[in-house]
């Protein structure tokens, strides 16, 4: 029988209604279906694929509530839903498969024919309260923050891309791009046993909150690179070389630090339009794998574990925290260089 705590009708919820533009609307309480749970949001995280479908390059829909990085309470149950209690803590996986289509069936969750996500395709969690899949929960007990739930989301696609690539004791990485993402990926090839990791950026607040994170070395990507990590100081090159970007330009001129047999990982997401030039000789030459990393598949338990070990820490990535009636004009103004993670508090 459906469980809904009575008293709340509407709720606040911010909307991408088209390309560039944002809104704060009253809307109303979103009930959950059978098989649903509609879950009171605590915080919701940023990602830079909210910016991406802000203007209008990524696969989403509009009008849209975003907002796929969150964790909250148990609000109300609905139908056919057993083992939940009305405020347990959570944080939800975002992605919902199908279960049936061939990919689903051959293991490719997140290929699935029929895939989507809530805050990328279905409404999110920019909101104070968002319906959800029953199954896509995940108990947080007291000791791990609403925080850090809220950034399970992210490190798990930073599991699946680590999976990906295969990091082996000893290899030598290099990773471009200093954002959440990157300094995630910085922290969690650490955990692998690599002998070095080197991390790229432009900005100095980046390569700084990389060198607090325990990167080897950091460099800014300018004329100079080359002489830090070309084949000057590394003649053989980089095992494994990852892209957490999505900058064309930045893609294209990774490759070049690649030694044979390097896994070289496209983690950033690219605009859909973007091409690079890459030769296809080299590849065959020096034994490449252009590794994709298309958001996670199951990887929560990775991540949540690395977070209550305290392997990774990504509560100090978060920078500024925000309300929703803040969230429009924060995402309207420039990126300040020293915000890292972002998370949004749809309650204040």
């Amino acid at each position: 029988m459906a469980q809904t705590l009575t008293g709340v009708e509407t709720m606040k919820a911010a909307f991408y209604k088209d390309p560039h533009k944002m809104s704060v609307e009253e809307i109303p309480y979103p009930e959950p279906g059978p098989g649903e749970v509609t879950v009171k949001v605590a915080c919701c995280g940023i990602c830079g694929t909210d910016y991406h479908i802000l203007e209008g390059d990524f696969i989403s829909p509009y009008p849209l509530i975003g907002g796929h990085e969150f964790s909250g309470t148990v609000h109300s149950i609905g139908e056919g839903v057993s083992g939940w209690s009305g405020g347990e803590r959570v944080a939800v996986d975002p992605s919902v498969y199908c279960g049936e289509c061939y990919h689903c069936r051959n293991n490719q969750f997140n290929h699935c024919k029929n895939w989507n996500a809530i805050g990328v395709t279905l409404n999110g969690a920019f909101a104070e309260y968002v319906k959800v899949p029953a199954k896509n929960l995940y108990r947080l007990p007291d000791h791990v923050s609403f925080e850090e739930g809220a950034l399970i989301e992210p490190l798990s696609c930073v599991a699946y891309g680590l999976n990906r690539v295969e990091a082996r004791f000893g290899e030598k990485a290099v990773i471009f791009g200093g954002g959440p993402m990157g300094l995630m990926l910085l922290q969690a090839i650490k955990t692998s046993g690599v002998s070095e990791v080197i991390l790229v950026d432009i900005a100095e607040q980046k390569l700084e909150l990389a060198r607090q994170f325990g990167a080897t070395a950091v460099y800014r990507n300018d004329e100079s690179l080359d002489s830090h990590i070309g084949p000057g100081k590394y003649p053989n090159g980089f095992d494994i070389v990852v892209d957490a970007t999505g900058i064309p330009k930045v893609i294209e001129g990774m490759f070049r630090f690649a030694g044979p047999r390097a896994r070289i990982l496209q983690f950033g997401v690219a605009p859909r339009d973007s091409k690079i030039s890459i030769n296809p000789f080299d590849i065959y030459h020096k034994d490449w794998k252009y590794l994709g990393s298309m958001a996670l598949m199951f990887n929560f338990y990775q991540a949540f574990f690395a977070i209550e070990q305290k392997r990774v820490d990504i509560g100090s990535l978060v920078t500024r925290k925000i309300g929703l009636d803040e969230f429009a004009v924060y995402m309207a103004s420039p990126k300040d260089p020293k915000d890292c993670k972002v998370l949004v508090y749809p309650g204040r």
